[in-house]
C-alpha cells in the first residue's frame, strides 16, 4: 500500500534521474558530486561533504502540513498483471509445462469434466509444477506418469491444460494532501543555484509522481526558500516546497481465470457453456 514514504521515495527518485540521467555510475548533469536521499542529513557527514564539494538533497515530509481531502467512493480497482510468463502444450494424453516461474501464475488441467489446478510460487520450476499436479491428481485417483516437467494421464478421454496470469487491485481508503521539502544544502552559491534550478524544472514538468504499488500523486510546487551562507558549515541552502495528493490504498493478489461456466441467452433460452 502507498504511504508517506512512498512518495518520499518516488521524489528522491525523480530528484535523482534528473541529475544522474545516465545513472549513479555515470556524471552528474548539474558538475557537481550529489547524494540525494530520505531524511534529515546528519551534521557530522553534511559538513564533510561540503568541505569536499558535495551537495546533499534531502526529502521529507513537512510535519502538520497535511490535509485529509477523501472524496471518493471505496471500490477495488484492477492496477497490473503478472506477466504470463509460463505455457503448456498437450499432446495426446500428455501436458508439459514450459517457461519461467512467478507467483501469481496459475496452472490448471480438466480431465474429463474435472478441473484440477495449481498456484503457482516464487520458487517454483516448470518441473516443481509438474510434480505438485501430479502429486494433486494422483490425491483424486487418477493413474499419472511423470518426468521432468511432463505428465501422462493415460486414464484420460478428454484432457485440457491452460495456464494464465493473476494480476493486483487497489482500494482506496484515504486520499491526502502533503506538502515535501526537497532541501538542498550546498557548499557554495553556485552550486546550489545549477543543482536547485535543475531539480526544480524537473519537479515542475510532472504531474503525477507513480508509487509503488501502482497509484499515483498529483504534484505541484508549493513554493521555495533560499538560506544564505552558515559560517560554521560553509551552508547555501534552498528548499523547494512540493505538495502532493496522494491515496492511502489497500493492495491484493486477483487470481487470473483458468476455467468457467458461462450462461448465454438466445431466443429467450438459456444456454450454459464450459470455458474449458
Amino acid at each position: 500500500m502507498a504511504d508517506q514514504s512512498d512518495v518520499e521515495t518516488a521524489i528522491a527518485a525523480v530528484v535523482a534521474n534528473a541529475l544522474y540521467p545516465n545513472g549513479p555510475e555515470g556524471l552528474s548533469e548539474a558538475g557537481y558530486v550529489c547524494r540525494v536521499y530520505r531524511g534529515t542529513p546528519v551534521a557530522s557527514a553534511l559538513n564533510a561533504d561540503l568541505a569536499s564539494g558535495v551537495a546533499n538533497i534531502s526529502i521529507n515530509a513537512i510535519a502538520g502540513r497535511q490535509k485529509n481531502v477523501t472524496r471518493y467512493p471505496q471500490k477495488w480497482v484492477a492496477t497490473s498483471t503478472v506477466p504470463a510468463t509460463l505455457s503448456v502444450a498437450t499432446s495426446s494424453y500428455s501436458v508439459c509445462i514450459s517457461g519461467i516461474c512467478a507467483a501469481g501464475q496459475l496452472v490448471g488441467i480438466v480431465i474429463d469434466g474435472a478441473p484440477f489446478a495449481y498456484a503457482v510460487q516464487s520458487n517454483d520450476s516448470p518441473a516443481t509444477v509438474a510434480s505438485n499436479i501430479a502429486g494433486l491428481l494422483r490425491q483424486n485417483g487418477w493413474v499419472v506418469d511423470y518426468a521432468g516437467t511432463c505428465i501422462s494421464i493415460p486414464q484420460a478421454v478428454k484432457l485440457t491444460a491452460r495456464a494464465v496470469s493473476g494480476g493486483t487491485m487497489l482500494k482506496e481508503i484515504r486520499r491526502q494532501v502533503q506538502d515535501f521539502d526537497i532541501a538542498l544544502w550546498c557548499p557554495d552559491p553556485r552550486s546550489r543555484d545549477i543543482i536547485s534550478a535543475l531539480a526544480d524544472r524537473t519537479l515542475a514538468t510532472i504531474n503525477f509522481i507513480v508509487l509503488s504499488d501502482g497509484s499515483s500523486g498529483r504534484m505541484i510546487s508549493a513554493g521555495s526558500d533560499i538560506s544564505n551562507a552558515n559560517v560554521e558549515a560553509s551552508l547555501y541552502r534552498r528548499d523547494l516546497i512540493y505538495s502532493v495528493e496522494y491515496p492511502t490504498t489497500l493492495q491484493q493478489g486477483v487470481p487470473g481465470m483458468l476455467f468457467g461456466v458461462e450462461v448465454l441467452q438466445a431466443d429467450g433460452i438459456s444456454v450454459e457453456t464450459q470455458s474449458y
